[in-house]
């Protein structure tokens, strides 16, 4: 610890860190803004939320565990030195704090129209079909809250751990790091880079089959993929630090860059179809999609009341020519936050 304290200040790694942390912030933004301002989270796969939000956590955890000696010394230095040797850690917790405030975003922003099974009942005669929505949960909506309760209960459960070794660990001859602390830091670092190789598969998957951009922000991965280089040079040059803690940021990079070639090559696609991010005409204004992700039921009835199943109040939330990445209605905003829960 007193070796930490007397070290000299790096400008350079000082300057690339708070480089890093205003970069950060600038680089998600874009993506947060663009759920907000569209009032629709689709075309995020709630697989790469999951995988994200437990990698970002795991490595923020793997830089606790590591760097818990620099972080006492805040005890014995001033507010400025304590926020310069403790930067690695900020930019690993700012890191895992945006990322998470995607999958908040994600499920706050669900379209509701897609939160429930419809059913397309044909009539006979030349009655045209019912097109009704039921009180059945969809899959992809079931899915995404038990993954954010995945999520929750990883954080939690790691916390604990992380924070129990630390509060218990046996101090090595020499200010060595603990051996219990050794592993678990490598455990957590080893577990994130594997999360974030495959973290980007399911969302490489589902904007390939989509073929449209949807809500994800390019200019977010313009800077962020070039800027996963320079936060794992930056990270690597922390005092104490070994692979495990940078190695899920360049992983991160690569995948993402593969993303945004994908998401540029849709662009072009859409100009060419003269389509929208979500899939919608151009020209003649219609609002009618290109692909359809719904889940829906067809069924038949001689008799066109529909028994036992309520149609939805909301004509336009219940009309099949509605998008399939259509832009969310303001009203009842209030509740988004709470309905995701499930409960």
């Amino acid at each position: 610890m007193q070796w930490v304290v007397s070290q000299d200040s790096d400008w350079f790694v000082n300057a690339l860190a708070a480089f890093l942390i205003i970069g950060l912030v600038v680089s998600y933004a874009p993506q947060h803004f663009r759920i907000i301002q569209m009032g629709s989270s689709e075309g995020f796969s709630p697989w790469f939320l999951l995988l994200g939000s437990t990698s970002s956590a795991a490595g923020m955890l793997n830089m606790i565990a590591l760097s818990w000696p620099t972080i006492q010394c805040c005890n014995d230095v001033s507010v400025g030195r304590c926020l310069e040797i403790t930067a690695g850690v900020t930019q690993v917790t700012l890191q895992w704090v945006l990322f998470t405030a995607i999958l908040v975003l994600y499920m706050i922003y669900y379209p509701a129209r897609l939160k429930y099974v419809d059913i397309d009942i044909s009539a006979h005669g030349t009655l045209p079909p019912q097109h009704v929505k039921t009180k059945l949960l969809s899959d992809d909506w079931r899915l995404s809250v038990t993954l954010s309760w995945v999520v929750t209960i990883h954080l939690v459960l790691m916390t604990i751990v992380t924070f129990f070794l630390l509060f218990t660990r046996i101090q090595e001859p020499g200010g060595e790091v603990p051996r219990q602390i050794s592993l678990w830091a490598t455990f957590l670092g080893v577990t994130s880079a594997l999360l974030a190789a495959i973290q980007y598969a399911p969302q490489l998957l589902r904007t390939y089959r989509l073929k449209l951009v949807g809500a994800l922000s390019i200019p977010m991965m313009i800077i962020q993929s070039p800027g996963a280089a320079i936060m794992s040079i930056s990270i690597a040059l922390r005092p104490g630090i070994n692979w495990t803690s940078w190695a899920m940021y360049a992983v991160s990079g690569i995948m993402q860059a593969i993303l945004l070639a994908m998401c540029i090559a849709w662009k072009f696609r859409q100009r060419r179809l003269k389509i929208d991010d979500f899939g919608c005409s151009l020209d003649s204004g219609s609002s009618t999609p290109l692909t359809d992700d719904i889940d829906t039921v067809v069924g038949e009835v001689s008799d066109p009341q529909v028994g036992d199943i309520s149609l939805d109040s909301d004509a336009e939330d219940a009309r099949e020519d509605v998008p399939l990445l259509a832009k969310r209605r303001r009203s009842g905003r209030s509740s988004r936050f709470f309905g995701w829960l499930g409960l």
